[in-house]
């Protein structure tokens, strides 16, 4: 079978080579600080070319992960805590979100958030998180209705089936496809690397279910003896942080976290391996090689690869229906986490071109989200952050 070949080929590199020597404390650095080996992208040169302002929504966010826009233009931000920020007529508050045996910690906690199709009618959102325990904790899929102060007891759609025992790489992006399916990433779990090979582990994957957590019969592996294996999308990923739907080509377009370099930018397709770990371009944080390969047969190399690492966080897509940025049209958005920028990738060229934008905004970059006006917002990292609204002066 393809997903055990390699393993007789391939010398796997281990955490404990990079922590070997170091005390706990030490050891705990490196895992929270893996992304900061990276520097800067090469851009060509500076979008839009269009006036702009820049404008706060809101303020003193703790450690927020993502966020949306409701048709009444109010706001939904996600904390890792678990809380959710609500921003409406400028007025910002906080409410908990009782999400079934939530875990924060490292990488965990509450992370995406997104509208269900019928919000207008369900007013249902579907959330990300972490669930479980160090020993074993899992990525959750849950949904609640908002009533537009307070959120519905959640009830939990989808768990990822295998668990881990890291505080890392949960990945935790979530997409609605047009046929009213949801995608979504599952990290390798940081020390289970070898697990994105298996089909049978949903680690390392992108899965595929319907919104009440039942799996489409049209799955890749919805035959697979592994009931595990016929929720998988797509196999062989790292860290999967960006997942956005190109309507223009109807493309799903994603990104991930590499270690040390090999972050990717990828167009995703059922039943196919992007190679993690067996290729990557990059190399393990104690600067060890992981893969002595950057091609394999039956694996698909990455689209656009960034070696130094930007650590791409968040991703939106600004499609020929967006018309405040003309200049942005058919592009992604990037924000990067250690290059400190929002980027722009030009999907229509074919030559995946990269351009730096909105310059003035800088720092750890969390998010970005296009409104339905077509105008840009941008998610702050960390304490104390801010979500701020990019529109043509």
């Amino acid at each position: 079978m393809l997903e055990m070949a390699w393993l007789s080929q391939l010398k796997m590199k281990r955490f404990i080579d990079i922590t070997k020597g170091l005390n706990s404390k030490q050891s705990l650095c490196c895992l929270l600080l893996c992304g900061f080996f990276a520097t800067t992208v090469n851009a060509a040169s500076v979008l839009p070319s269009e006036q702009y302002k820049i404008t706060t929504l809101a303020n003193e966010l703790k450690s927020p992960w993502s966020m949306i826009e409701l048709p009444d233009g109010s706001w939904l931000i996600t904390q890792r805590d678990g809380h959710v920020v609500i921003v409406k007529d400028s007025h910002q508050t906080t409410v908990k979100v009782d999400l079934p045996g939530l875990y924060v910690a490292g990488q965990g906690g509450l992370l995406d958030v997104v509208m269900s199709p019928d919000y207008t009618q369900s007013k249902e959102i579907i959330f990300t998180y972490a669930q479980g325990k160090l020993e074993a904790n899992r990525l959750v899929i849950a949904k609640a209705v908002f009533n537009g102060d307070h959120f519905t007891q959640p009830e939990i759609i989808y768990k990822v089936t295998t668990d881990k025992n890291t505080p890392q790489h949960y990945a935790g992006r979530a997409l609605i496809l047009p046929d009213n399916t949801l995608v979504f990433s599952s990290g390798d779990g940081f020390d289970h690397r070898e697990q994105a090979q298996v089909k049978s582990s949903q680690l390392g994957k992108v899965l595929r279910i319907h919104l009440d957590g039942s799996l489409p019969n049209n799955n890749p592996f919805i035959d697979h003896e592994n009931k595990s294996a016929r929720a998988v999308f797509s196999l062989g990923h790292r860290n999967t942080q960006g997942l956005v739907y190109d309507y223009d080509t109807k493309h799903i377009v994603s990104h991930e976290h590499g270690p040390a370099g090999g972050d990717e930018l990828n167009y995703l397709t059922a039943g196919t391996n992007y190679g993690w770990p067996v290729i990557t371009y990059g190399k393990d944080y104690s600067q060890a090689r992981i893969s002595p390969f950057q091609d394999y047969p039956g694996m698909k190399k990455p689209l656009v690869d960034w070696t130094p690492s930007i650590a791409p966080s968040g991703m939106a897509y600004y499609g020929s229906k967006h018309s405040a940025f003309p200049s942005l049209q058919k592009h992604v958005l990037i924000t990067t986490l250690v290059d400190k920028k929002l980027i722009s990738v030009n999907l229509a060229s074919g030559q995946f071109d990269q351009l730096d934008v909105f310059s003035e905004i800088s720092g750890r970059l969390r998010d970005v989200f296009i409104t339905s006006s077509g105008n840009v917002a941008v998610l702050t990292d960390g304490k104390s952050a801010k979500l701020l609204l990019i529109q043509p002066e």
